[in-house]
Protein backbone atom coordinates (compact mmCIF):
# COMPACT_ATOMS: atom_id res chain seq x y z
CA UNK A 1 0.00 0.00 0.00
CA UNK A 2 1.12 3.55 -0.72
CA UNK A 3 0.47 6.98 0.73
CA UNK A 4 -2.56 8.32 -1.13
CA UNK A 5 -1.23 11.90 -1.16
CA UNK A 6 1.95 10.74 -2.88
CA UNK A 7 -0.10 8.79 -5.44
CA UNK A 8 -2.23 11.86 -6.08
CA UNK A 9 0.87 13.98 -6.66
CA UNK A 10 2.26 11.37 -9.05
CA UNK A 11 -1.04 11.35 -10.95
CA UNK A 12 -1.19 15.13 -11.27
CA UNK A 13 2.41 15.17 -12.54
CA UNK A 14 1.45 12.46 -15.04
CA UNK A 15 -1.48 14.55 -16.28
CA UNK A 16 0.67 17.61 -16.86
CA UNK A 17 3.84 15.97 -18.21
CA UNK A 18 2.82 12.70 -19.86
CA UNK A 19 -0.69 13.63 -20.98
CA UNK A 20 0.24 17.26 -21.76
CA UNK A 21 -2.80 18.63 -19.93
CA UNK A 22 -2.91 22.31 -19.05
CA UNK A 23 -1.99 23.72 -15.64
CA UNK A 24 -5.67 24.62 -15.21
CA UNK A 25 -6.72 21.01 -15.80
CA UNK A 26 -4.17 19.87 -13.23
CA UNK A 27 -5.54 22.37 -10.70
CA UNK A 28 -9.13 21.28 -11.29
CA UNK A 29 -8.35 17.57 -11.01
CA UNK A 30 -6.36 18.23 -7.87
CA UNK A 31 -9.30 20.09 -6.34
CA UNK A 32 -11.84 17.39 -7.24
CA UNK A 33 -9.70 14.54 -5.94
CA UNK A 34 -8.66 16.29 -2.72
CA UNK A 35 -12.33 16.93 -2.00
CA UNK A 36 -12.94 13.17 -2.19
CA UNK A 37 -9.87 12.30 -0.12
CA UNK A 38 -10.77 14.86 2.55
CA UNK A 39 -14.34 13.57 2.72
CA UNK A 40 -13.46 9.86 2.74
CA UNK A 41 -10.36 10.33 4.95
CA UNK A 42 -8.56 7.86 2.68
CA UNK A 43 -4.93 7.22 3.61
CA UNK A 44 -4.02 4.57 1.02
CA UNK A 45 -5.39 3.36 -2.32
CA UNK A 46 -7.21 0.54 -0.46
CA UNK A 47 -9.39 3.12 1.31
CA UNK A 48 -11.10 4.00 -1.97
CA UNK A 49 -14.10 1.69 -1.71
CA UNK A 50 -17.47 1.48 -3.43
CA UNK A 51 -19.06 2.53 -0.16
CA UNK A 52 -16.85 5.62 0.25
CA UNK A 53 -17.56 6.62 -3.34
CA UNK A 54 -21.31 6.17 -2.81
CA UNK A 55 -21.22 8.29 0.36
CA UNK A 56 -19.25 10.97 -1.49
CA UNK A 57 -21.86 11.06 -4.26
CA UNK A 58 -24.61 11.58 -1.71
CA UNK A 59 -22.49 14.35 -0.18
CA UNK A 60 -22.10 16.03 -3.60
CA UNK A 61 -25.83 15.78 -4.30
CA UNK A 62 -26.48 17.70 -1.06
CA UNK A 63 -23.76 20.29 -1.60
CA UNK A 64 -24.65 23.91 -2.25
CA UNK A 65 -22.72 26.76 -3.80
CA UNK A 66 -21.84 29.94 -1.91
CA UNK A 67 -25.16 31.35 -3.18
CA UNK A 68 -27.10 28.43 -1.70
CA UNK A 69 -27.76 26.72 -5.05
CA UNK A 70 -27.51 22.92 -5.39
CA UNK A 71 -24.55 21.59 -7.36
CA UNK A 72 -25.52 20.92 -10.97
CA UNK A 73 -25.38 17.34 -12.22
CA UNK A 74 -22.60 18.37 -14.59
CA UNK A 75 -20.57 19.77 -11.68
CA UNK A 76 -21.07 16.58 -9.69
CA UNK A 77 -19.92 14.54 -12.69
CA UNK A 78 -16.57 16.40 -12.81
CA UNK A 79 -15.65 14.97 -9.39
CA UNK A 80 -16.64 11.44 -10.36
CA UNK A 81 -14.86 11.58 -13.73
CA UNK A 82 -11.68 12.74 -11.98
CA UNK A 83 -11.95 9.88 -9.47
CA UNK A 84 -12.50 7.28 -12.19
CA UNK A 85 -9.51 8.54 -14.16
CA UNK A 86 -7.36 8.48 -11.04
CA UNK A 87 -8.33 4.85 -10.46
CA UNK A 88 -7.57 4.02 -14.12
CA UNK A 89 -4.11 5.49 -13.63
CA UNK A 90 -3.57 3.35 -10.51
CA UNK A 91 -4.74 0.20 -12.31
CA UNK A 92 -2.37 0.99 -15.20
CA UNK A 93 0.46 1.22 -12.69
CA UNK A 94 -0.37 -2.18 -11.15
CA UNK A 95 -2.04 -1.02 -7.95
CA UNK A 96 -4.84 -3.25 -6.67
CA UNK A 97 -7.71 -0.80 -6.38
CA UNK A 98 -11.45 -0.51 -6.86
CA UNK A 99 -12.31 -1.12 -10.53
CA UNK A 100 -13.15 2.20 -12.25
CA UNK A 101 -15.89 0.40 -14.22
CA UNK A 102 -17.84 -0.10 -10.98
CA UNK A 103 -18.33 3.66 -10.69
CA UNK A 104 -21.16 4.84 -12.90
CA UNK A 105 -21.19 8.43 -14.08
CA UNK A 106 -24.16 10.62 -13.12
CA UNK A 107 -26.75 11.05 -15.84
CA UNK A 108 -26.59 14.65 -16.95
CA UNK A 109 -29.20 16.58 -18.95
CA UNK A 110 -28.50 17.09 -22.64
CA UNK A 111 -26.37 20.14 -23.19
CA UNK A 112 -28.36 23.03 -24.59
CA UNK A 113 -26.62 24.89 -27.38
CA UNK A 114 -27.58 28.48 -28.06
CA UNK A 115 -26.90 29.96 -31.47
CA UNK A 116 -27.72 33.29 -33.05
CA UNK A 117 -30.31 33.59 -35.77
CA UNK A 118 -28.51 34.57 -38.97
CA UNK A 119 -30.19 37.97 -39.22
CA UNK A 120 -29.20 38.70 -35.61
CA UNK A 121 -25.65 37.56 -36.29
CA UNK A 122 -25.38 39.93 -39.27
CA UNK A 123 -26.62 42.86 -37.19
CA UNK A 124 -24.16 42.02 -34.42
CA UNK A 125 -21.17 41.88 -36.79
CA UNK A 126 -22.11 45.24 -38.28
CA UNK A 127 -22.78 46.97 -34.93
CA UNK A 128 -19.29 48.49 -34.42
CA UNK A 129 -19.56 50.97 -37.30
CA UNK A 130 -17.16 53.75 -36.26
CA UNK A 131 -13.69 54.44 -37.66
CA UNK A 132 -12.01 55.02 -34.28
CA UNK A 133 -9.58 52.46 -32.86
CA UNK A 134 -12.05 50.98 -30.36
CA UNK A 135 -14.78 50.43 -32.99
CA UNK A 136 -12.29 48.93 -35.46
CA UNK A 137 -10.94 46.62 -32.75
CA UNK A 138 -14.41 45.51 -31.74
CA UNK A 139 -15.48 44.85 -35.34
CA UNK A 140 -12.33 42.76 -35.87
CA UNK A 141 -12.97 40.78 -32.67
CA UNK A 142 -16.52 39.90 -33.73
CA UNK A 143 -15.47 38.98 -37.27
CA UNK A 144 -12.57 36.82 -36.09
CA UNK A 145 -14.73 35.01 -33.52
CA UNK A 146 -17.32 34.03 -36.11
CA UNK A 147 -14.74 33.34 -38.82
CA UNK A 148 -12.65 30.97 -36.70
CA UNK A 149 -14.84 29.62 -33.90
CA UNK A 150 -12.09 30.41 -31.39
CA UNK A 151 -12.60 29.99 -27.69
CA UNK A 152 -12.50 33.24 -25.74
CA UNK A 153 -9.14 32.45 -24.12
CA UNK A 154 -7.68 31.54 -27.54
CA UNK A 155 -8.82 34.83 -29.04
CA UNK A 156 -7.34 36.87 -26.19
CA UNK A 157 -4.04 34.99 -26.48
CA UNK A 158 -3.44 35.78 -30.16
CA UNK A 159 -0.24 37.59 -31.16
CA UNK A 160 -0.21 40.72 -33.29
CA UNK A 161 2.21 39.69 -36.01
CA UNK A 162 0.22 37.43 -38.31
CA UNK A 163 0.06 36.97 -42.07
CA UNK A 164 -3.44 38.28 -42.72
CA UNK A 165 -3.32 37.78 -46.49
CA UNK A 166 -2.55 34.10 -46.04
CA UNK A 167 -5.70 33.86 -43.98
CA UNK A 168 -4.46 31.27 -41.48
CA UNK A 169 -3.88 31.46 -37.74
CA UNK A 170 -2.03 28.94 -35.61
CA UNK A 171 -3.82 28.65 -32.29
CA UNK A 172 -2.71 27.04 -29.05
CA UNK A 173 -5.82 25.43 -27.61
CA UNK A 174 -6.66 23.14 -24.72
CA UNK A 175 -3.86 20.84 -23.67
CA UNK A 176 -1.40 23.12 -25.49
CA UNK A 177 -2.46 21.53 -28.78
CA UNK A 178 -1.80 23.61 -31.90
CA UNK A 179 -4.41 23.81 -34.64
CA UNK A 180 -4.94 25.98 -37.70
CA UNK A 181 -8.03 28.14 -38.20
CA UNK A 182 -8.96 30.25 -41.20
CA UNK A 183 -9.98 33.87 -41.69
CA UNK A 184 -12.92 34.91 -43.85
CA UNK A 185 -12.58 37.83 -46.24
CA UNK A 186 -14.60 39.94 -43.83
CA UNK A 187 -12.28 39.05 -40.95
CA UNK A 188 -9.19 39.85 -43.05
CA UNK A 189 -10.56 43.27 -44.01
CA UNK A 190 -11.55 44.11 -40.43
CA UNK A 191 -8.15 43.06 -39.08
CA UNK A 192 -6.27 45.15 -41.66
CA UNK A 193 -8.36 48.23 -40.89
CA UNK A 194 -7.82 47.75 -37.17
CA UNK A 195 -4.07 47.12 -37.32
CA UNK A 196 -3.49 50.06 -39.66
CA UNK A 197 -5.01 52.31 -36.99
CA UNK A 198 -2.68 51.08 -34.23
CA UNK A 199 0.45 53.04 -33.36
CA UNK A 200 1.47 51.14 -30.22
CA UNK A 201 4.16 48.48 -29.78
CA UNK A 202 2.01 46.00 -27.85
CA UNK A 203 2.55 42.42 -29.07
CA UNK A 204 -1.03 41.29 -28.46
CA UNK A 205 -3.39 41.19 -31.44
CA UNK A 206 -6.31 42.53 -29.45
CA UNK A 207 -5.54 45.26 -26.92
CA UNK A 208 -7.23 46.78 -23.91
CA UNK A 209 -7.99 50.50 -24.12
CA UNK A 210 -8.67 53.20 -21.54
CA UNK A 211 -12.01 54.99 -21.67
CA UNK A 212 -10.45 58.39 -22.33
CA UNK A 213 -11.48 60.44 -25.39
CA UNK A 214 -8.11 59.57 -26.88
CA UNK A 215 -7.71 56.04 -25.47
CA UNK A 216 -4.37 54.61 -24.39
CA UNK A 217 -3.30 51.02 -24.80
CA UNK A 218 -3.04 49.25 -21.43
CA UNK A 219 -2.05 45.74 -22.50
CA UNK A 220 -3.73 42.61 -23.82
CA UNK A 221 -7.54 42.51 -23.85
CA UNK A 222 -9.13 40.30 -21.18
CA UNK A 223 -11.88 37.70 -21.65
CA UNK A 224 -14.15 39.76 -19.40
CA UNK A 225 -13.70 42.81 -21.62
CA UNK A 226 -14.69 40.77 -24.70
CA UNK A 227 -17.77 39.49 -22.90
CA UNK A 228 -18.77 43.05 -22.05
CA UNK A 229 -18.31 44.36 -25.60
CA UNK A 230 -20.37 41.50 -27.06
CA UNK A 231 -23.11 42.18 -24.54
CA UNK A 232 -22.98 45.90 -25.43
CA UNK A 233 -23.17 45.42 -29.20
CA UNK A 234 -25.86 42.73 -29.00
CA UNK A 235 -28.08 45.14 -27.09
CA UNK A 236 -27.24 47.93 -29.55
CA UNK A 237 -28.27 45.58 -32.37
CA UNK A 238 -31.59 44.88 -30.65
CA UNK A 239 -30.92 41.16 -30.15
CA UNK A 240 -33.21 39.72 -27.45
CA UNK A 241 -31.73 37.75 -24.58
CA UNK A 242 -28.17 37.47 -23.36
CA UNK A 243 -25.51 36.97 -26.04
CA UNK A 244 -22.22 35.47 -24.87
CA UNK A 245 -18.96 34.85 -26.79
CA UNK A 246 -19.44 31.07 -26.99
CA UNK A 247 -22.61 31.62 -29.01
CA UNK A 248 -20.41 32.81 -31.88
CA UNK A 249 -18.42 29.58 -31.63
CA UNK A 250 -21.65 27.58 -31.63
CA UNK A 251 -22.95 29.56 -34.61
CA UNK A 252 -19.67 28.95 -36.46
CA UNK A 253 -19.84 25.18 -35.94
CA UNK A 254 -23.51 24.96 -36.86
CA UNK A 255 -22.99 27.09 -39.97
CA UNK A 256 -20.24 24.74 -41.17
CA UNK A 257 -22.36 21.62 -40.66
CA UNK A 258 -25.47 23.10 -42.28
CA UNK A 259 -23.39 24.00 -45.32
CA UNK A 260 -22.05 20.48 -45.74
CA UNK A 261 -18.87 20.20 -43.65
CA UNK A 262 -18.23 16.72 -42.25
CA UNK A 263 -18.14 16.17 -38.49
CA UNK A 264 -14.44 15.22 -38.34
CA UNK A 265 -13.39 18.42 -40.11
CA UNK A 266 -15.48 20.54 -37.76
CA UNK A 267 -13.93 18.65 -34.83
CA UNK A 268 -10.45 19.63 -36.04
CA UNK A 269 -11.41 23.26 -36.63
CA UNK A 270 -12.92 23.57 -33.15
CA UNK A 271 -10.03 21.78 -31.44
CA UNK A 272 -12.20 19.11 -29.80
CA UNK A 273 -10.27 16.13 -28.47
CA UNK A 274 -13.21 13.79 -29.11
CA UNK A 275 -15.75 13.81 -31.94
CA UNK A 276 -18.48 13.10 -29.37
CA UNK A 277 -18.07 16.68 -28.16
CA UNK A 278 -18.66 17.96 -31.70
CA UNK A 279 -21.80 15.83 -32.03
CA UNK A 280 -23.67 18.20 -29.70
CA UNK A 281 -24.22 20.36 -32.78
CA UNK A 282 -25.89 17.69 -34.87
CA UNK A 283 -29.30 18.03 -33.23
CA UNK A 284 -29.34 21.68 -34.32
CA UNK A 285 -28.45 20.83 -37.91
CA UNK A 286 -31.04 18.06 -37.87
CA UNK A 287 -33.68 20.72 -37.19
CA UNK A 288 -32.43 22.63 -40.21
CA UNK A 289 -32.65 19.49 -42.33
CA UNK A 290 -36.21 18.92 -41.14
CA UNK A 291 -37.11 22.44 -42.28
CA UNK A 292 -35.53 21.74 -45.68
CA UNK A 293 -37.49 18.49 -45.96
CA UNK A 294 -40.77 20.17 -45.10
CA UNK A 295 -40.12 23.02 -47.54
CA UNK A 296 -39.00 21.02 -50.56
CA UNK A 297 -39.91 17.33 -50.32
CA UNK A 298 -42.82 16.23 -52.51
CA UNK A 299 -43.79 19.79 -53.35
CA UNK A 300 -45.32 18.71 -56.67
CA UNK A 301 -47.66 16.36 -54.82
CA UNK A 302 -48.88 19.14 -52.53
CA UNK A 303 -49.44 21.44 -55.52
CA UNK A 304 -51.79 19.00 -57.31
Amino acid sequence: MANIQELLQDYLNYLEIERNRSVKTRENYGRYLRAFLDFSKAKTEKDITLESVRDFRIHLARQKTAKGIDYKKTTQSYYIIALRNFLKYLVKNDYSVLSPDKIELPKTPSRQIEILEYKDLERLLLSPSGSDLRSLRDRAILEVLFSTGLRLSELCGLGRYIDIDRGELSVRGKGDKIRVVFLSEGAKKSLKNYLQKRTDAESALFISLTKAKIPKVIGRITPRAVQRLIDYYSKAAGIPGHVHPHMLRHSYATDLLINGADLRSVQSLLGHANVSTTQIYTHLTNKELRAVHQAFHARRRSLK
